[in-house]
């Protein structure tokens, strides 16, 4: 479903002439066939799922917010601004992120459930916060809370 709404996005935006977002698209779809074609190589035919997919745009998204950081610093601000124009198009196809609060009562929830105790633990709660929780949650944030809470 992600993937036709992401061939659709491209197709209006060439329609429309909007350029930032054409790029932009044509680098998300890219990326994507170039993950599709690695996990057919892994045996899998029909390429990522709809949870990769949301991964992939989650780090598309902090490796730009990354570059805008650096260009800043270097003073190249048209490039910072452009950056921040990718982030804009590439968040039309994330669900809505979860705020710190709603994350730390989801974080305290799986650990509960789980029964963690230990930074042993903390592999189990992240592979299931990420699989509930695909797209909407910023998992650098989370590790960090995670480990806090099993430290």
């Amino acid at each position: 479903m992600l993937r036709s709404r992401l061939k659709d996005a491209l197709k209006d935006s060439m329609k429309s002439q909007d350029t930032l977002a054409v790029s932009t698209l044509r680098l998300i779809l890219a990326a994507l066939k170039d993950r599709d074609i690695a996990a057919r190589g892994k045996g899998d035919p029909d390429g990522i799922v709809d949870d990769e997919i949301l991964e992939m745009l989650q780090k598309m998204v902090r490796q730009r917010r990354d570059s805008i950081e650096m260009y800043t610093k270097g003073g190249r601000d048209e490039l910072a601004e452009r950056e921040a124009n990718e982030i804009t198009v590439i968040e039309r196809f994330l669900p809505q992120a979860i705020g710190e609060d709603e994350m730390r009562a989801a974080i305290d929830a799986v650990v509960a459930e789980l029964s963690a105790s230990s930074i042993k633990d903390m592999g189990r709660v992240m592979a299931e916060l990420k699989q509930r929780f695909a797209g909407q949650m910023d998992f650098g944030k989370a590790s960090a809370i995670v480990k806090e809470l099993l430290a």
